[in-house]
């Protein structure tokens, strides 16, 4: 059964840097496509940024210049480098990745900036 599992949440204060990294676990296949996506509570789940297998990125207005994603194909691995963290960061955030067509979801991990 294939599994994304998320790391590397945690508490940080505004201004300061997490990265959060994602392993598509119990597959062969390498996922065409990774991302993050976060929710906050009473919001819905938001798209951050995405990667394809070639290298190509992706990401909402809101992140660019701070959040950097990459990918690490033969480990079936996605990272997101957040800098620069604002209180409003504060979220479960997700990875989400596209193998054989279908989406898969991470349980997600809690990322709290403090102000």
């Amino acid at each position: 059964q294939v599994q994304l599992v998320e790391s590397g949440g945690g508490l940080v204060q505004a201004g300061g840097s997490l990265r959060l990294s994602c392993v598509a676990s119990g597959s062969i296949f390498r996922p065409s496509v990774m991302g993050w996506y976060r929710q906050a509570p009473g919001n819905e789940r938001e798209f951050l940024a995405s990667m394809t297998s070639g290298g190509s990125a992706n990401y909402v207005d809101s992140v660019k210049g701070r959040f950097t994603i990459s990918r690490d194909n033969a480990k079936k691995m996605v990272y997101l480098q957040m800098n620069s963290l604002k209180p409003e960061d504060t979220a479960v955030y997700y990875c989400n990745a596209l193998l054989g067509g279908l989406p898969l979801w991470g349980q997600g991990t809690q990322v709290t900036v403090s102000s």
